[in-house]
């Protein structure tokens, strides 16, 4: 299948995957829909063998995490042993703690910081990525948290997975990150950006909003992105309709499960 392939983000469905059952019910929802793999991302406390049985029960594939990045600092061996379990490849970072942010000097850690960890994550045949948020636009001598991450960490080993929507957010264009991390990103997230009645900017599903998806897919492609993970962190309507409005759209942007 051409890549990129969609996956859905399961923070998007976080209220619904709380117990063992419920993520059960839930994963059999996400493959009645289309889908064919889920990004691990804010369930509750269900043991990783139990989760790896449900999801191969409905012939789901785990592309890739989030973590805290708590947990790759004081548990990396058993990061490790879980993505193995799951066959999974990517170790994603949903956001850098709240101490890293503040300084050019906090982002320089974070990102040398991360690239240890990176290169043991690789060293295991695993992939350290990171997710940014809006944030990461706050700029620090002229650039930006983000340029300062991509600049300072190590290119071998620390990947991006950057987010459409909070791209845009931060005040900058989606396609242009997309092209800058060529060879460093493998994994993205779709979520659109639309504007509601008072006019401010609301998450929309995929092609409900106003990003350019023709020329972010045509990005993805040329750059050999090989999961766009739907993401909805707030939802106008049930979480479950919107992952399926989003990749309806995809489909019909020619991007399938």
């Amino acid at each position: 299948m051409e890549k990129p392939i969609v996956a859905a983000q399961l923070f998007t469905i976080r209220d619904y995957t709380k117990t063992a059952g419920d993520f059960a019910k839930s994963m059999k929802k996400i493959k009645e829909m289309g889908y064919n793999a889920v990004q691990i991302s804010a369930i509750g406390p269900i043991e990783d063998q139990q989760v790896k049985d449900i999801v191969e029960a409905e012939g789901l594939t785990i592309c890739a995490t989030h973590i805290g990045f708590d947990s790759l600092k004081d548990d990396l061996k058993g990061v490790i042993r879980q993505h193995r379990l799951w066959n999974c490849q990517y170790v994603g970072v949903g956001s850098m703690p709240v101490s890293y942010q503040k300084s050019k000097e906090g982002y320089v850690s974070f990102a040398r910081e991360g690239s240890e960890i990176a290169r043991k994550l690789a060293d295991n045949g695993l992939r350290f990525i990171y997710h940014n948020h809006n944030f990461e636009f706050v700029k620090f001598d002229g650039l930006s948290g983000l340029e300062i991450l991509f600049n300072e960490s190590d290119p071998q080993v620390f990947d991006f997975e950057i987010d459409t929507f909070w791209i845009q957010a931060g005040g900058a264009n989606p396609v242009d990150w997309i092209n800058k991390t060529k060879g460093r990103m493998k994994v993205i997230h779709f979520k659109d950006m639309g504007v509601n009645s008072a006019s401010k900017p609301i998450m929309t599903e995929v092609g409900e909003g106003n990003l350019n998806w023709p020329a972010i897919i045509k990005a993805c492609r040329e750059t050999d992105v090989e999961w766009c993970v739907v993401e909805q962190d707030i939802c106008q309507r049930n979480p479950f309709e919107s992952l399926a409005i989003s990749l309806e759209n995809l489909k019909k942007l020619g991007i399938h499960a």
